[in-house]
Order: C-alpha cells, then structure tokens, then sequence
C-alpha cells in the first residue's frame, strides 16, 4: 500500500546522505585537500558505523513518519537520535582498532552536517515526493469507526495518504472515479446484503481494494479492535503456524540475547540491588505469579519498586505517580531496569524476549470476563517486551487492557522472527519516553 516503499525511499536518501556529509566534513576538515584516497580511508570504517546510525533512527523513530518535522515530538527525537550518533561515534573509534584514524572536529562536523541534510530531506520528503503518490481512501458510512479511521490515516498525511467519506445511497463506481480512490472501506453491512454485493461487484476492473474493517484498523493503526472481529476472524487468523524451525530459532535467539542482557548489565545489577537496600528495601527482588502460554502459571522475578506493604490491601492496578513506589523504585520503572531479572525467566524458557506481556491471575480472571476474546493471549508465549508495549502506555484500567490486547491481536496475527527483531529495536526507546 505505498509505506514500506515511502520508508524505503527515506531510507536509501538517508543512506547517500551519510556519505555525502561525510564528504563534506572532509571538504571542510582539510581545507578542500580530499581525494578518493583519503575519502576511501574514511569512508571505509564509517560504513560500519552508519549501519549503528540508521539502527539508531529507526529505534527512534524517525522512519514512522506519523509526526511532521516541524513538531516538538519530532524534534525532540531527532535531537536525542544526532547525540547517540555521535556518542557511537566516539565511542567506535577511540575504542576499536579496527582503524587507525581518530577523527575528532571531523566528526562533530559530519554529525552536524548529515543532521542539517537529513532534516531537509524529511521536510522535502512530506512536502513533495511523498505525495507524488497519493493514496486515497474511502469510508463508507463507518460511523464511530469511520470518525476514528479518519484521525489515524489523518496521522499518515504525510505520507500522501487522504480520505474521503462515501454515501452509501450513491453510486458506488461514480463515487471511487470521482474521488480517484485505490482504496475503500467498507461496513459489515456491505459483505452480507445481497444488493450492496452486487453493487461491489460492479466496481470490480476499476483498480481498487476493498477492506473490511478490521483490515483497515491493520493497515493504518497497527492495531484490530474488537468491535470489528468475530469467531470466524480468529479462525481465520489465529493458528499455530510457527514451523519447528522457526520456533528452535526464536529460542536460540532467546537465549543468546538473554544472555548477553544478563552478562554485560551484571555490574549495574549489582548497582540496582545495592540501591535498593540503602532506599530501605528489606528484599531486593519482587516475585509474582502470571499466567503464561496454555495459562500454565509461573514466578516472574522483578527488582522491588514499591513500599513491602504495597498490596496489604490486595492487588491494585498501577496508577501514575503511584505513591507506593519507592524513591530509588520511580528511577527504575522510568528506565526500565527494574525489568532486567526476567531474563532469567527468558532462560528457562518461561517467556519470550517478544510477546503479549504475562499478567497476573486475578486481573486475568477479570480480564476474561470484562474483554471478549482475552484468553486468545494464551495462545502464544508471552513476552519480556510486546507490540502493545511500544504502541500503548501502561495498562492501568481494563479499557487500557483492552485496547493494548488489540495490538496483541495485531501482533498474534503478523508475528514473525523478523517482526520480533524491530519491536526489540523499538524497545530500546522507552528509555526515552516518559510515562503517560
């Protein structure tokens, strides 16, 4: 539908202006002195560091696209993102010896010149070539759904992608060539009546895609509301369909990262454990049971974040700025480290690295009660981190359980290695964004 080429085209622009900057700073650097010669020598070993820089980008988003340049969110992305390329930076070549050149003004100058070019590029990119190929939708008639779809694919204008709404009372085919539409949405109401079938039959030849509502939700949300799925959806899409390759490769990856995590974060587990002691902490660790795949039941191990007596009364949902949290607790919910122990549950295979994340037994109960469909989640192996933790804050209510468990659905649906590996990526930029 038009987004990974878009994404692909601001990728490769991207890609030859690192290069291009590079060629800059040398320019620059040297006084004008470069050759292909001292060029090659550069470009050489930065070609292994522009692959660390554009991870970087896309950790942070700066190839979704649903914010314009010109926004504080996308500014303050694209500030944080130009630091860590430089930090990698410093850090590649006065720790490596993989080169023997240690570029030092060239490089804050190279930074500085890829993160001007690169911000041009993106305002020229929403303001032109994106729109080159437009995209236009239409809604027929979808209600509350319709109002919703408008303000997501509203978020996607830049990617040249509009909407219009159709009368269902009107010609349909007059209505996708006036409107010059590739896609159409369509209600529930249009797949079962037998005069509305015949009307789309008549469009077909005219070059465009109909979707029901739940493919819509897929594509341009990212997520599949409930309200739009039935049985017959999930049997459709929910199977197991991981071969036994695919699942042996999931845990050796599993494992390996796990792994990793645990080595090289040791020193600064001991940092946490010491902290929380000193915060007053008589246990360091906090144990609790969830419910995993086939809801067979199991410990997951977190550092201690709230008072001991936190739960005297019972289980509570987390609110934020929860005055149960300890000091040293707020630092790690906000960085996240207070979830490092679950490795060790990723190890002994009770979680994934990427999944639905586990949920405790009494608001499961809940849970299955309150949202229609909630056991499906045990379907799969749940995850250290998930699709609906990337998308959506911390599940604080069960509306907020509902609407992560939609970006469950979308991740259960599209789940795949490669999937797993760019919501790893993702993860790593909940470092950076504050709780909701």
């Amino acid at each position: 539908m038009g987004f990974i080429f878009r994404k692909i085209t601001l990728l490769v622009g991207d890609f030859v202006l690192l290069y291009f900057s590079l060629w800059l700073a040398l320019l620059i650097g040297f006084w004008g002195n470069v050759d292909i010669a001292l060029f090659l020598e550069h470009a050489i070993p930065f070609s292994f560091l522009y692959f660390v820089w554009l991870v970087i980008f896309y950790v942070m988003d700066l190839y979704d696209l649903s914010l314009p340049p010109s926004s504080p969110s996308f500014l303050t992305r694209y500030v944080i993102a130009l630091t860590l390329l430089f930090l990698t930076g410093v850090l590649f070549f006065y720790s490596t010896t993989l080169t023997e050149i240690t570029p030092k003004t060239n490089l804050l100058t190279h930074v500085a010149l890829f993160g001007f070019l690169a911000y041009v590029w993106r305002v020229l990119f929403f303001a032109r070539i994106s729109s080159l190929v437009p995209w236009h939708i239409g809604l027929l008639e979808l209600g509350e759904h319709g109002i919703e779809l408008q303000e997501s694919i509203g978020l996607l204008k830049q990617h040249g992608y509009e909407c219009v709404v159709l009368l269902s009372q009107d010609n349909l085919s007059d209505q996708i060539k006036q409107h010059g539409l590739q896609v159409v949405v369509l209600p529930p109401m249009f797949l079962v009546s037998g005069d509305h079938l015949q009307g789309l039959y008549a469009c077909l030849g005219t070059g465009v895609t109909f979707l029901d509502l739940s493919q819509a939700y897929e594509l341009f949300a990212r997520r599949i509301p409930l309200t739009t799925i039935d049985q017959q959806w999930f049997i459709r899409n929910v199977q197991e369909r991981d071969s036994g390759i695919s699942r042996r490769i999931k845990r050796l990856f599993d494992i390996v990262v796990a792994s990793l995590v645990l080595l090289l974060t040791f020193p600064l587990l001991l940092l946490v454990a010491l902290a929380i002691k000193i915060d007053g902490g008589e246990d360091i660790f906090y144990t609790q049971e969830r419910i995993g795949k086939n809801r067979v039941p199991f410990l997951i191990k977190k550092f201690r974040t709230m008072r001991v007596d936190a739960e005297a009364h019972g289980a509570q949902w987390a609110t934020k700025d929860d005055p149960r949290v300890t000091r040293v607790g707020n630092f790690l919910r906000r960085s996240h480290f207070d979830e490092l122990p679950q490795m060790i549950n990723v190890l002994k295979g009770e979680l994934s690295l990427v999944g639905p994340r586990p949920e405790r037994p009494m608001f499961v109960e809940t849970l299955e009660r309150e949202v229609p469909h909630y056991h499906v989640r045990h379907f799969v192996k749940p995850g250290f981190t998930g699709w609906a933790q990337i998308k959506f804050r911390y599940a604080r209510s069960v509306t907020d359980s509902r609407r992560k468990f939609e970006y469950d659905l979308y991740y259960i649906k599209n789940r795949s290695l490669i999937f797993d590996f760019l919501i790893l990526l993702k993860t790593a930029q909940l470092l950076f964004r504050r709780e909701q």
